[in-house]
């Protein structure tokens, strides 16, 4: 048995109400709940909440919300992972214990079935490890970054810029998407972002953070694009 569970405060300082304001017409946690019913990999698709207006849009579209969020994991400095092993926590108490858990952002327009089913096949695929959640490449080589400095600016890894970038391994960064984990190993210490973890790498028009109003108009506007392409084709 498996899991999804999705964070969805009601509060947002930068983007008011984001997770349920409309995105390229539909609400923008809908895409999460969407894709994850569409994957069929999961008993239950769990919303964490602390909204009631959140849990009864979440409701309409065929998510459950079998609790509202304690208001001490509702605040904007408490992390995924505490919010994750509360839900995970009640499923035990109140359910069953479930073999997998994958926590999907619901911010996550992007998100597609057939990833979620590369992370979960490629976690029992590799019994010794933990986790597997969605990254993509940068495009273009953090070992030749720049620093802004009070003289103007300095290579932050000066070994490395005059490198070509064929030369410069290539580096990834986590798409905010999903992450999938062992029951267990998400209830205990161990870490996502270390050796545990798999990656499933998405390639980077499937993916955009929307944090602040410019983030939402390129992500819409990457959305449009991509809809009307997969049309044409």
């Amino acid at each position: 048995m498996n899991i999804a569970i999705i964070p969805a405060r009601g509060g947002s300082k930068r983007i008011p109400g984001k997770n349920i304001k409309l995105f390229a017409g539909k609400p923008l946690i809908a895409y999460s709940i969407d894709a994850a019913k569409a994957s069929g990999l999961f008993d239950k698709i769990i919303i964490s909440t602390d909204s009631e207006e959140v849990a009864e849009l979440a409701k309409s579209y065929g998510a459950d919300v079998p609790f509202i969020r304690p208001q001490e994991l509702s605040n904007d400095v408490v992390g995924t992972r505490p919010v994750t092993n509360h839900a995970i926590n009640f499923i035990i108490e109140h359910f069953y214990k479930p073999k997998f858990c994958c926590c999907i952002y619901a911010t996550a327009p992007f998100l597609q079935a057939k990833y979620l089913q590369q992370g979960l096949d490629s976690l029992k695929q590799h019994s010794e490890k933990s986790f597997a959640f969605s990254v993509t490449s940068f495009p273009f080589p953090v070992q030749r970054a720049l620093i802004k400095t009070q003289a103007g600016v300095s290579p932050m890894f000066p070994e490395n810029i005059s490198k070509r970038s064929q030369d410069l391994e290539e580096a990834y960064h986590d798409a905010g998407q999903f992450y999938w984990g062992k029951t267990d190993d998400y209830l205990s210490n161990q870490k996502i972002f270390s050796h545990h973890s798999l990656p499933v790498i998405l390639p980077r028009h499937l993916v955009q953070d929307i944090d602040t109003p410019e983030d939402w108009q390129r992500a819409e506007l990457m959305y449009q694009a991509y809809v009307q392409g997969q049309e044409s084709e």
